[in-house]
């Protein structure tokens, strides 16, 4: 790997342990990506610092405990431990933890909120903003398109890539913690313009408007295409909240992370600039009857028509979703028998608070949560044994997480089944 003098100067120690362990961890991972260099990146999300009580216990026993100490043999994979000194490049903390506000409801113990409490001050000192979302530029970061990113969390890298046009990988917990100490990144992947030409062509010739059809048209997508990149045509536009849920799909039925819709999307002006003058792999049609069957296909993860918990918020819910939700519930009331979890950022919430929308949503029986969703914080009603919900994602990785039931629909099949505790979900 060929390294810049500031580049060297760090992995030999000069900008001290901490940077030297986190270039150390870089230059590893290029090599064995087959990087021949690192790229300057200003803006890093990720889960920096994190900490529950198992990661507690086990690095006490070897090594020392702390927080130093976790960053420092976990993070960033050191064979000691340093003193972690104050983020080098614009940094966010992602999803993860707990609620504030609501960590009870959420089962977590008392000892499991003061770590999630504490890890998160620790990484705060040291410049980090604390986002807690898995929608960050939801909540304030937006990169510029061309922008080289450091980016964990699905959902959001294949939103950087595709919507913004920024440049990001999938990266790791370890990778983004050392790109926060350097301001480095391995060039490769996404951040090479010849890896961001589209490799499938999906010829979308049925109606495409609601949420919920844009997260089945990505589910459908990441079937087809696995890690490679869609480029769908077709009459339509699609605005920040269908991009949100499609993106999500895509990468969690197959592993997109960069899509092109043609005349949308900045790296798609034409069909021919998508594919950069090459060739699709494969065309697909996608009409009434994958629409179907992608529905079915979601939905063959339930049967049993009582529902005991609905869950919105998957990536987490903007504003204008949240307003949606409490719409559909005025006048109406939570079932008894059912809960309801929304969830979003710490960022939207204050505004929802602010507007009176997180007191409307609990005098409806329902709760707006932040900070985590039900897969990452493996948390859902006691008892439940059906899940409603309107994100594709969520009900790719619910059911196995958590082994319940899960169905799929529209927000407003969600609030309904919230409301009579029974699925009533429309096929399209």
């Amino acid at each position: 790997m060929k390294l810049t003098r500031e580049e060297q100067s760090m992995l030999d120690g000069k900008d001290g342990k901490a940077r030297q362990k986190a270039m150390q961890l870089l230059v590893r991972y290029g090599e064995a990506l087959g990087a021949e260099r690192l790229v300057a990146t200003d803006n890093v999300a990720g889960v920096p610092g994190s900490s529950n009580a198992f990661l507690q216990r086990y690095y006490h026993l070897h090594g020392g405990g702390g927080y130093d100490a976790i960053f420092s043999l976990f993070d960033l994979d050191s064979d000691e431990i340093v003193e972690v000194p104050k983020a080098s490049a614009h940094t966010c903390h992602l999803q993860g933890g707990f609620d504030p506000d609501n960590w009870q409801l959420l089962g977590a113990s008392p000892e499991s909120f003061r770590i999630s409490q504490e890890s998160e001050a620790f990484i705060a000192a040291r410049g980090v903003q604390i986002l807690k979302t898995c929608a960050p530029y939801l909540a304030g970061n937006v990169p510029k398109r061309g922008d080289h990113c450091a980016w964990m969390e699905s959902s959001a890298v294949v939103y950087c890539n595709s919507v913004i046009g920024a440049r990001t990988n999938t990266e790791g917990r370890e990778s983004t913690s050392a790109a926060m100490l350097t301001g480095r990144i391995p060039d490769w992947g996404f951040h090479r313009a010849d890896n961001r030409r589209g490799t499938h062509r999906i010829d979308v010739d049925v109606e495409i408007e609601s949420v919920m059809d844009w997260g089945m048209l990505g589910y459908f997508c990441g079937e087809v295409v696995g890690e490679r990149i869609p480029v769908l045509t077709g009459q339509f536009t699609a605005d920040l909240i269908r991009h949100k849920h499609f993106g999500a799909a895509a990468a969690s039925s197959g592993g997109v992370e960069m899509y092109h819709i043609v005349g949308v999307t900045p790296e798609a002006p034409s069909l021919e600039a998508a594919f950069g003058g090459l060739r699709p792999v494969e065309v697909v049609k996608y009409g009434l009857e994958e629409k179907r069957r992608t529905y079915d296909n979601l939905n063959s993860k339930a049967s049993d028509t009582d529902v005991d918990y609905v869950m919105l918020g998957c990536p987490h819910y903007s504003l204008e979703q949240i307003q949606g939700a409490v719409a559909l519930l005025e006048g109406r009331r939570v079932s008894p028998n059912t809960q309801l979890w929304v969830f979003t950022s710490r960022a939207v919430k204050a505004v929802a608070d602010a507007q009176g929308l997180s007191r409307r949503l609990r005098d409806c029986g329902a709760v707006l949560v932040t900070d985590t969703c039900s897969s990452i914080a493996q948390a859902v009603p006691p008892g439940t044994k059906v899940a409603a919900l309107d994100s594709a994602k969520q009900t790719h990785y619910l059911p196995a997480i958590m082994n319940i039931q899960a169905w799929f629909g529209s927000t407003q099949d969600c609030i309904d089944a919230a409301v009579t505790g029974r699925w009533n979900g429309v096929r399209p």
